[in-house]
């Protein structure tokens, strides 16, 4: 008996691959497409930042600013930093708004004062703190500005014959025990949402193609009239799709660590590292037979390709609220998460780009977790295959 249906199960996998094979566009766009055009999104978006970022961080910096006669020393000290005045008419503010200036600087009109009597003198930073590309302007001139400060009290404390050092009573010191790979880790938080999108519906083409397919063309109704067992035929169809998933989320890997070897900047921001992409590979198996047993499901329920494929922008929600959640509301790992789907995915996978070691019960966990979801769902698609009103196209 067992060996009958092991032999069912290899018939029907090798039946639904050979049709997948055939259908060139499908093949094309599961094999080539998809696993080519998303790492090369994610690497075109990180060498243009990188790039970006570089270019704003060691070029001059030329800025408006407002009031320069009441601070003439202070201006040509910014000069020499590389932040330069840029003679501007009409309102800047209106222009921070409209996205034509970045930043502007703004020095007060009683700086002057303020300066000879020692008080402090006012300088504004004018920006929009809603926009991103200002960020690294902005972050030159406070750096610039408190530099300057320093300077400047230092040697007023020298001219009253004080120790500089009596003002700051404290120094406070950054110890920073992050790894390389885990500042990566931080660039790349978007990584794991895509893998585990990949592995959830990677096999989406070939199980609605097989299930809400042959039962829209009515070829669905001789395959379960054979005395094939309905647990065999789910099994074959899920292993196909399995196969189509697990290839696909190889091939981007693959792409990513292929594209890094021609950006050097992006080896830097990503562990691309086989065993990386074994752990990545292993962590996203239970995630890939939980989609496609999940679809299974769903497809056989629907009486057409069209109604099948309604479902599919609703499941691509399912694997972005973790990663939304995590980045409004980071929390710690504990035991418990990864038995939850989805955010387990996202924790592990988090965990393998940051290059941190996984303890063996949160693999435990996992795995149990991840394949017991799995054949709960592999179950349910069984019983609807059970269903004699599966056979009857719409």
């Amino acid at each position: 008996m067992k060996a009958g249906m092991m032999s069912s199960i290899r018939t029907i996998l090798m039946k639904e691959l050979r049709e997948f094979v055939r259908d060139k566009r499908t093949l094309m766009l599961a094999l080539v497409l998809g696993p080519l055009l998303t790492p090369a999104i994610m690497l075109g978006i990180l060498t243009l930042a990188e790039s970006r970022a570089k270019s704003q961080i060691e070029k001059p910096l030329d800025i408006p600013m407002v009031g320069v006669e009441h601070a003439p020393n202070m201006v040509k000290w910014l000069a020499g930093q590389g932040i330069r005045q840029r003679k501007v008419t009409g309102d800047l503010d209106a222009a921070v708004r409209n996205q034509a200036e970045d930043v502007y600087l703004k020095i007060g009109d009683d700086f002057d004062k303020d300066w000879r009597e020692g008080q402090p003198a006012l300088v504004e930073i004018v920006h929009d703190s809603t926009r991103q590309d200002s960020d690294i302007p902005v972050k030159r001139i406070e750096d610039a500005l408190s530099r300057y400060g320093q300077q400047v009290g230092a040697l007023r404390l020298l001219a009253r014959g004080m120790n500089p050092g009596v003002a700051s009573p404290v120094v406070v010191s950054h110890k920073d025990l992050s790894t390389p790979e885990a500042r990566r880790g931080m660039v790349m938080s978007i990584l794991p949402y895509l893998l585990i999108l990949g592995a959830f519906l990677g096999g989406a083409y070939l199980i609605i193609d097989t299930t809400a397919g042959e039962r829209e063309r009515q070829s669905l109704e001789p395959l379960l009239a054979t005395p094939t067992h309905r647990g065999a035929v789910v099994t074959g169809k899920i292993s196909a799709a399995c196969v189509v998933g697990l290839t696909s989320l190889l091939l981007t890997l693959l792409a990513f660590k292929v594209g890094s070897q021609f950006s050097p900047g992006i080896g830097r921001q990503m562990d691309v590292s086989m065993p990386a992409i074994g752990k990545m590979l292993v962590i996203l198996l239970p995630m890939l037979f939980i989609g496609t047993s999940l679809l299974t499901f769903i497809a056989a329920g629907a009486k057409s390709v069209k109604e099948a494929q309604s479902y599919m922008s609703m499941l691509m929600l399912l694997p972005m609220i973790p990663t939304i959640a995590l980045m409004v509301s980071p929390v710690k790992n504990q035991l418990w998460m990864f038995a939850v789907p989805f955010l387990a995915q996202n924790q592990m996978l988090l965990k393998v780009v940051r290059g941190e070691d996984i303890p063996m019960a949160f693999w435990g966990v996992y795995m149990a977790a991840g394949f017991g979801v799995a054949i709960a769902l592999w179950f349910a698609a069984t019983r609807r295959y059970h269903q004699e009103k599966l056979a009857i196209s719409a």
